[in-house]
């Protein structure tokens, strides 16, 4: 047949994460490796309910086409709980998306060109390298340390290139867990406020905080330059694939047109149910629920990578989300230990698929909120074991 493909096609993969899942669907393989909620937190009942009063008393309505933009009251709910936290945001700001996975399409679709410049973290989301790799940038990268990117390299990166997006994951990073502090904020929105660079604030996790104290978003510092994605994946469901993009509105009328060449408007039943649930249920009380859920299960993972991998693999200790990032020595291939690890029925992420420049091959992804304990600390056993084997060879 020829090559009938666009080009584009030769510089995107398949989702690393998801040829590993299919590895793991064996019921006795113990796996950390997908970035999946507790399915112990859906509230199935009350969704249910929700389902089923939608159709009941708006049962036309809610099966109808609707709007680009969403379900209006389902925004405004969104731009409410944003005041909360003191970000000011309208529900003409926000766009309701098939999960925030569809905004970071979106945002390429009316931002990159093939060429363009665009900054991520070393390491960052895996699926974000995908959807903005189907446009052919030039990714530049900016390590991330302990308290969020170093803020020299990235002053660096944006006075010597012309970056159109910085694209972050402030709180409880996929894939490393690590939150960005106050003050590192505060550094990042000062470096920025002199160049035209968008900030894309990708929030998946942000309600999961089971430590500390919770941090201000990117926009209360840098306002409209700031475009923010949101998920009910984490709260709520992930299977509904519901969740949002909030920006201004100049960015806002090209994402509503990028989308409605995509698919006029995200499920509408969908939304209706959703926004039932949030308002028959205490959603505070849910999320407490799931907070004290991973944390637990977060708690498990640490110490008990404490007592079975060697001394010198270090890890992050986050303040929520769902992942640990474990670095191993210098020279230690993580796909070399995968293949050891899977043999002994366990699987993680190896992390060089995190990276944009191809470095990371010591570093990978820990997931802890899919796991019961006991599974947790079978799953650590063996991983150590793997890991002592490894260096031992």
């Amino acid at each position: 047949m020829g090559n009938i493909f666009a080009d584009r096609m030769s510089t995107v993969h398949k989702s690393f994460i998801r040829e590993i899942l299919k590895v793991t669907e064996d019921p006795e393989i113990i796996s950390f490796a997908g970035g999946l909620p507790n399915p112990a937190s859906f509230p199935v009942k009350a969704v249910s309910d929700a389902a089923i009063k939608v159709l009941k008393e708006s049962g036309e309505s809610a099966l109808q086409y609707s709007t680009t933009e969403g379900h209006y009251p389902l925004r405004q709910y969104i731009s409410e709980r944003y005041a909360k936290k003191g970000v000011e945001v309208t529900p003409e700001n926000i766009m309701i998306i098939s999960g925030s996975q569809q905004g970071l399409d979106l945002i390429a679709k009316i931002m990159i060109d093939k060429g363009d410049k665009i900054l991520v973290e070393r390491p960052t989301y895996l699926a974000a390298l995908q959807s903005f790799g189907m446009f052919q940038p030039e990714f530049r990268s900016v390590t991330l340390n302990e308290d969020g990117v170093d803020t020299a390299m990235l002053e660096k990166e944006l006075n010597e290139n012309r970056i159109k997006l910085f694209y972050s994951v402030p709180n409880f990073q996929n894939p490393t867990g690590i939150t960005y502090s106050r003050q590192k904020r505060e550094e990042v929105a000062r470096i920025m406020q002199s160049h035209d660079t968008i900030f894309v604030e990708d929030n998946p996790y942000g309600e999961i905080r089971f430590m500390g104290e919770d941090q201000p978003s990117m926009k209360t510092y840098l306002k409209e330059k700031t475009i923010l994605l949101g998920s009910f994946s984490k709260i709520v469901s992930p299977g509904m694939r519901l969740g949002w993009i909030c920006a201004e509105k100049d960015i806002m009328d090209k994402l509503v047109t990028a989308k409605q060449a995509s698919d006029l408007h995200t499920n509408y039943f969908t939304q209706r149910v959703v926004y039932q649930y949030l308002i028959d249920n205490d959603v505070e009380s849910h999320i407490q629920m799931i907070r004290g859920l991973y944390k637990k299960q977060r708690d498990c993972m640490v110490s008990m990578i404490e007592k079975y991998f060697p001394g010198d693999v270090k890890i992050t200790r986050p303040e929520g989300g769902m992942f640990i990032w474990a670095t191993l020595p210098e020279g230690i291939s993580s796909m070399e230990l995968f293949d050891i690890a899977i043999k002994e029925k366990v699987a993680f992420v190896p992390g060089r698929a995190f990276f944009a420049d191809g470095t990371g091959d010591n570093t990978m992804r820990l997931n802890y909120s899919s796991s019961s304990e006991d599974r947790i600390e079978e799953g650590v056993k063996r991983l150590g074991l793997s890991i002592e084997r490894l260096l031992a060879n």
